[in-house]
């Protein structure tokens, strides 16, 4: 009999806009989602270094993506956009998706076989899927919110997917952090 392949735990993350020095505000917000995840992914506004070092002590090495937000001025090393694979799983990152109208489609064109796109900026917690005419391809399109900083969300958030059999199995929202209220 065949194994199948475990499936990975993913923690999204973005718009921590955090200075030095303060990222361990970060890994007490973020401990309990912490816990189980395999990779963590990154999708900018990250604003110091020290806040990727912090996040790379929860998970093996080589296991943090990012990409470079707006207001990442210091980090012109990490990538404006990234395509990588996990378990069979097509990931794409960028920060800003733009405009909420037409942002299906432009993530599609950006990313056209990518199974998993994150995306940060607007701090808002988004998830929908995109079926592409012709073939059927589903896109799981998201952005985990920000962990640090609500502004018009209901609260802090990140997000936990689930990659399983080469595909996106589960997606889900978690808050983090005083609910209702700016940390």
């Amino acid at each position: 009999m065949r194994e199948l392949p475990l499936p990975t735990d993913i923690l999204a993350l973005a718009d921590t806009h955090l200075a030095a020095g303060q990222a361990d505000r970060l890994l007490e917000r973020i401990a309990g989602a912490a816990r189980s995840a395999e990779l963590i992914l990154h999708a900018g506004d990250i604003t110091d270094r020290s806040i990727l070092e912090a996040l790379r002590s929860l998970v093996p090495s080589g296991c943090v993506h990012a990409v470079r937000g707006n207001n990442d001025v210091d980090l012109d090393d990490l990538p404006e956009r990234l395509t990588f694979d996990v378990d069979g799983c097509r990931v794409a990152m960028v920060h800003d998706g733009g405009p909420a109208a037409g942002r299906a489609r432009r993530l599609r064109t950006w990313f056209a076989d990518a199974d998993l796109v994150v995306f940060g900026h607007s701090h808002l917690p988004w998830h929908e899927t995109d079926e592409r005419d012709g073939d059927g391809h589903v896109q799981h399109q998201l952005n985990p919110g920000s962990a640090m900083l609500r502004r018009r969300a209901p609260s802090c958030s990140v997000a936990h997917i689930v990659v399983a059999g080469g595909s996106v199995a589960a997606v889900h929202h978690v808050a983090v952090g005083p609910a209702g209220r700016r940390p």
